[in-house]
């Protein structure tokens, strides 16, 4: 059997790349479409085995330790260890099937893309175009893989099977394998003018814009599936499937609770008594709020309607607000008799123990629960 580096051209010192060039230069000159001799039809078949097994760093491996026999590094007649032996009986992993080639077109991966919104967003949906970094069909060869006007060929050796029948010697006595075609890796026909955009791939790197609608009543931590929206296969094989990764940042005013949106009303201590109407900023613009005379600090006014519309449903949740009354800390002489001839109007009883909270936020939070 010729020697692999030598029909190459190469040492057996070559880089992977110096390896690529030989056969590229020896296929164009030994190619039947070329030079249709008998003598480089057979160069052909030699030059195309050598690469192919040259190429692959672990066919190398097991090449420079003993040959490409079927046992690998012990020679022809040897016999090498358990795994090779279970390799030859059963085929190599990534083969094909028996008498059936493998395809280039394979599935594309998934792709996963985080998506930041605001509390707004998921109130009322929102309409995102997405940059996504993913593999795209190859424009130049379609997803052929080949040099635009060439086309695969049937390989020479397995004649577009994918694979073939060895008949080898084992412990157990001459046996008939079948394996995949090493010239063609399985796939029944071989490239000899690859696509010089993808590298024979049938796809390439690119930034594509994609346009989703993310529905409202989405949190942190949900995914939405865009089925088909991934990386395009191999060879121009279907696209896998984008997944959104939804992520809701903190906004500085409102926080959510199941559907509904929670505030906090700061409330003067007059207002508080006498009772108010004002106007407040919402997520849905202006709204009205009346603040009834003689609320309580932690009380929660609630207007239907306005918090977030489920993710499967159509009735939106509630904006719950709770009362903060501000009690002022400096008055002037008038205004603190003012506030002292009240005090003695009222007769208000003196301070006395009630019903422990850690604070009045966890005040409001209880009353916003069983509000």
């Amino acid at each position: 059997m010729a020697d692999h580096y030598e029909v190459l051209g190469v040492s057996r010192e070559a880089t992977t790349d110096e390896i690529k060039k030989a056969y590229r230069r020896l296929a164009r000159e030994l190619h039947p479409d070329v030079n249709p001799g008998e003598d480089a039809s057979e160069r052909f078949k030699l030059v195309t085995h050598a690469y192919d097994v040259l190429s692959d760093s672990d066919q190398r491996a097991k090449y420079d330790r003993g040959g490409d026999s079927p046992f690998g590094g012990a020679g022809a007649g040897g016999f090498g260890g358990f795994g090779d032996i279970f390799e030859t009986f059963f085929g190599a992993a990534n083969g094909a099937r028996a008498g059936r080639p493998r395809s280039r077109r394979e599935r594309g991966q998934d792709a996963l893309v985080r998506v930041n919104l605001d509390l707004k967003d998921v109130v009322f949906g929102v309409h995102r175009d997405l940059e996504v970094d993913t593999a795209v069909l190859c424009e130049t060869c379609e997803g052929s893989c080949c040099q635009p006007g060439t086309s695969p060929v049937t390989c020479d050796i397995c004649h577009g099977a994918g694979n073939v029948q060895r008949q080898v010697r084992s412990l157990l006595g001459n046996v008939v394998t079948s394996q995949p075609c090493n010239v063609c890796q399985g796939y029944g026909t071989t490239i000899p003018y690859p696509c010089a955009t993808c590298q024979g791939q049938g796809r390439v790197r690119a930034r594509r814009t994609v346009s989703i609608d993310i529905p409202a009543g989405v949190e942190t931590g949900l995914r939405l599936q865009l089925p088909g929206s991934g990386e395009v296969g191999p060879a121009g094989g279907p696209n896998g499937d984008l997944y959104l990764e939804i992520n809701v940042g903190a906004d500085e005013v409102f926080s959510r609770d199941g559907d509904d949106i929670l505030a906090t009303l700061e409330v003067s201590m007059p207002d508080a008594i006498l009772g108010t109407t004002t106007t407040i900023e919402s997520l849905d613009g202006p709204v009205e709020l009346e603040v009834r005379p003689g609320v309580q600090a932690g009380d929660v006014l609630t207007i239907k309607g306005r918090g977030i519309t489920p993710l499967r449903g159509s009735q939106r949740g509630d904006l719950r607000v709770g009362v903060h009354v501000a009690t002022p800390t400096k008055l002037d002489a008038k205004s603190r008799a003012l506030i002292e001839e009240f005090a003695s109007r009222t007769k208000a009883p003196a301070p006395q123990l009630s019903e422990f909270h850690q604070g009045l936020f966890a005040k409001l939070r209880d009353r916003f629960r069983n509000a």
